[in-house]
């Protein structure tokens, strides 16, 4: 270790995820000085992402500073700034700020998008991993409807109110739910010449069912509930390319104003400055104890991490339990070897609390133990864990009246349009609008909705 047995051991914690920010916070009362790194000031509450892409939330009611979080635990700093590199052999960290000497290594950057050697995808199909893919996300639908407003022909509206969302996971599922019932029930009324009612919301997925990683039961009772709501869902079906006016669905090609990315995600790119075995997602394939191989000192926990559950003998999910038990196991871990020296490690031990995903209002599927379970009280189980495991009191008050609110009047509230008013819209309405010797009609005599 870098420093003597009487000296506070450094911790440096890499990501203020649900795995990172859990091993500060467990390690306050540790006699330990932790340094948590993180590009963004927030820790963000992933599982409702889906719901600031699509105008339910707005961003601060799902993400907290992380001063704020840590704000009583006077053993741990918090710094700014993005980790540029690793130095195992001289336990190391560089970032932007510096560098920083550990004597234990916490690596809990998460994960982004994995287009599957198809990158050039990203800028036409954006993923939903941060709050900037989000707004992104919720400013090209909204355009996309205002965009539907203006243009007269019918194949260019028919494209511009076609939204395709690729991966059938729970966050596909959650979108295309989401986004249908944008269109049919959010905003229907408040648009003059288009009916937002006939948007298509088409979920592809490349396997034979839904949600893979759920139950039987509960991949039927998605498919069913979505295909009820308006879905057209498309299994056993791959994307083969996308382009600027449409998605390829193996030899269709259908014209979509908006292609949304669910299907898979790469660890972060930090894992590959380890030089050490990765699996073909990028994660680090940890030892039992979620430490690094070769490196005792440095732990690879939540998206990071290719660990498997030391009874099951199954791959530990990348889902938020996962992080955060992962975080409790790792800070138990450096807690017991700062106060009574080195030990036997255990094996982390997952316990899996069951798996669920909504799909609309008052439709969800959850899966508890050998318990399947759908409809609305999935729906309110599903709702309740999701506030209880918001950061803080003020986020989970906001998302309750917010969720209240959009179920008694059936409206999302978040709709705005941020960024800038994109020349592609420019371009829309000077094509669709009639010459400048016409345009003397009132607003009576404005077209209807067909």
């Amino acid at each position: 270790m870098l420093q003597s047995s009487n000296a506070p051991k450094q911790v440096v914690v890499v990501g203020g995820g649900f795995g990172g920010l859990r091993v500060a916070k467990r390690l306050a009362k540790s006699p330990v000085h932790t340094a948590l790194i993180d590009r963004r000031n927030y820790h963000l509450f992933q599982p409702l992402l889906y719901q600031v892409a699509t105008a339910a939330l707005s961003p601060a009611d799902i993400a907290e500073p992380i001063r704020r979080v840590l704000r009583r635990h006077q053993n741990v700093r918090v710094l700014l700034g993005t980790v540029t590199d690793i130095r195992l052999a001289e336990q190391r960290v560089v970032w932007d700020g510096g560098e920083l000497a550990y004597d234990y290594l916490v690596l809990s950057a998460g994960a982004t998008h994995a287009y599957f050697g198809n990158d050039a995808w990203s800028k036409r199909a954006p993923g939903l991993k941060t709050v900037d893919d989000a707004l992104e996300i919720r400013r090209r639908v909204l355009l996309a409807f205002e965009a539907a407003e203006m243009v007269r022909d019918p194949d260019a509206r028919r494209a511009k109110l076609t939204f395709v969302v690729v991966g059938g996971g729970p966050t596909g599922v959650e979108l295309a739910g989401a986004l249908r019932e944008v269109a049919s029930e959010s905003i229907p009324a408040d648009f003059r010449h288009v009916d937002t009612k006939t948007a298509r919301v088409i979920l592809v997925e490349g396997q034979s069912r839904l949600l893979p990683a759920m139950s039987e039961r509960a991949s039927t009772r998605a498919l069913a509930d979505l295909r009820d709501m308006g879905v057209e869902v498309r299994l056993n079906t791959l994307v083969t390319d996308i382009d600027d006016e449409a998605v390829k669905l193996g030899d269709e090609r259908l014209p979509a104003a908006n292609v949304i990315w669910a299907a898979g995600v790469r660890a972060s790119s930090l894992g590959r400055k380890l030089g050490v075995e990765l699996d073909r997602a990028g994660r680090v394939i940890v030892h039992p104890d979620c430490s690094v191989p070769g490196h005792p000192n440095v732990f690879a926990i939540g998206d990071m991490a290719a660990q498997v559950d030391a009874d099951t003998k199954s791959p530990v999910p990348g889902v938020a339990q996962g992080a955060l038990q992962m975080g409790d196991f790792v800070a138990n871990v450096i807690d017991h070897e700062v106060k009574y020296g080195n030990a036997r490690r255990g094996a982390f031990r997952y316990r899996d609390k069951g798996s669920m995903a909504t799909i609309g209002r008052a439709r969800a599927v959850a899966d508890i133990g050998r318990q399947s379970i759908g409809g609305l009280l999935a729906w309110l189980l599903w709702s309740l864990i999701h506030v209880a495991f918001l950061i803080s009191f003020r986020n989970r008050a906001f998302v309750m009246f917010n969720w209240i609110w959009n179920y008694a009047v059936r409206t999302k509230g978040a709709r705005l349009i941020t960024g800038g008013n994109p020349p592609a819209l420019d371009r829309e309405r000077s094509r669709s609008a009639p010459p400048r010797a016409h345009r003397t009609e009132t607003a009576a005599q404005a077209p209807t909705k067909t």
